[in-house]
């Protein structure tokens, strides 16, 4: 895949830290120019630092992708910048504290739904009017074994993935005949920064901690990023509407 999106402007999420910076380096790597985006701006400069020290093209964003103005940043960054978008990676989220429905409170529900699934729908939606434009364009999102299954992360987590997995195969149908793709990968365990602030007393911790017996290794968030260039990638130009587990075969178990 050498060169594969040379000259491809390619935005990432999420592109601070973990599976995000893995792919924004991977992208630029590849040829792309990228948008790196993220709530953290020491990350999100430090990964543009390091694409550019590799003689590769990046522009940081920071903010909240929750709020529309944010949003409204990030595309017209990448429209002035770069031209367009040609990829988007929706990547950025959090966990939640593995609670159960019965404990979960409106601002944990609140908070875990508006990062995870609100704020990937706003920057799908501003930036489809020009993928639609150009009669082209790749989304790829991150979903989680958490959206195959009920038995590995608290409700608000499980209901966000599930709702990305969702919106994911929407994105291919509705657009499969304007040139768009739509893809999702589903991570397993993987070693990044994001933590679980659970108590192990609370219902929800305590009935999960079965499940993830068979969960398999942590993976390395080049990994993670590995699927999300090849789902990007023209390798995958027939593939729409997937939803690939990158998790040592837990969602096989």
């Amino acid at each position: 895949m050498a060169d594969a999106f040379e000259g491809r402007a390619v935005v990432v999420t999420g592109a601070g830290s973990g599976i995000g910076r893995a792919a924004a380096l991977a992208f630029a790597a590849e040829g792309a120019r990228v948008l790196v985006a993220d709530l953290n701006a020491q990350g999100a400069a430090a990964a543009v630092e390091e694409i550019e020290k590799a003689g590769g093209t990046a522009v940081a964003v920071t903010g909240d992708l929750g709020e529309q103005p944010v949003v409204d940043e990030v595309t017209r960054t990448a429209v002035e910048r770069f031209g367009g978008v040609d990829v988007l990676v929706n990547n950025a989220g959090i966990m939640d504290a593995m609670t159960a429905a019965a404990d979960v409170t409106d601002a944990e529900w609140d908070r875990v739904l508006r990062v995870n699934l609100t704020a990937p729908f706003l920057l799908t939606r501003a930036v489809l009017p020009h993928m639609l434009a150009a009669g082209r364009g790749v989304i790829v999102n991150t979903a989680s074994e958490a959206g195959l299954r009920g038995s590995a992360a608290g409700a608000a987590y499980t209901a966000s993935k599930h709702g990305v997995v969702g919106l994911t195969r929407n994105l291919a149908v509705m657009y499969r005949g304007r040139g768009i793709r739509a893809n999702a990968i589903a991570p397993g365990g993987t070693a990044t920064g994001i933590g679980v602030a659970a108590d192990p007393a609370g219902h929800g911790p305590a009935a999960l901690g079965p499940h993830f017996v068979n969960m398999g290794r942590l993976a390395r968030p080049e990994e993670q990023a590995a699927a999300i260039l090849f789902l990007a990638s023209d390798a995958a130009s027939g593939i729409n509407g997937v939803v690939l587990p990158v998790d040592d075969g837990w969602a096989a178990v």
